[in-house]
């Protein structure tokens, strides 16, 4: 009797299962906010990653360019509708609704408190911060925020796109939580 090959890839039966697994390890609450994120397929690229790792909630902030915009639409491949968003509002009451939700609100951004991504506690129920192509976050969102946190990067480029830098941010997030309860599929 021979054994299937372990390297084929997964039927869809077979992904839901796996995805199943990786749900019941996650108990934490992940949220974003996305201040002065203009790019639609920057916001859709978000909107896609969010709903795959679980985001529950996408706060947007200051002129933040709404997932409903049909180039962001072309991006998030309908996902939006499976993550709760809410529309622009001024950084610090975009980071007051978090708090309020209970959420424990984690920028990115390169300060000179910023801890490294990796070495950030992002356990428990954590809304990540990216900011804007340009400016990165506002000196009041900052403030506002309870922590700070970079990407350690070693090339010789000095930024992430906008979309890619939230994606490593939340899969941290995920792993951090992941590896806590040692789950394995």
């Amino acid at each position: 009797m021979s054994t299937p090959n372990p390297r084929r890839q997964l039927r869809p039966t077979d992904v839901k299962r796996l995805n199943r697994t990786w749900r019941r390890a996650t108990g934490s609450r992940l949220a974003l906010i996305l201040e002065s994120v203009t790019g639609p397929f920057n916001v859709g690229s978000v909107f896609r990653t969010a709903a795959a790792f679980g985001v529950e909630t996408i706060w947007l902030a200051g002129n933040a360019t709404p997932p409903t915009n049909p180039k962001a639409q072309k991006t998030a491949l309908g996902t939006d509708r499976l993550v709760e968003w809410h529309e622009p509002v001024p950084a610090v009451e975009a980071v007051r609704a978090a708090k309020e939700e209970g959420y424990r609100v984690v920028a990115v951004e390169l300060t000179g408190d910023a801890a490294p991504l990796h070495e950030a506690s992002l356990g428990g129920d954590v809304c990540l911060v990216v900011g804007s192509e340009d400016h990165g976050c506002s000196p009041a969102l900052l403030e506002a925020s309870d922590a700070v946190v970079y990407i350690p990067q070693v090339g010789r480029v000095g930024s992430l796109n906008v979309s890619v830098a939230a994606a490593i941010a939340v899969a941290e997030a995920r792993r951090q939580e992941w590896t806590a309860t040692a789950v394995h599929s």
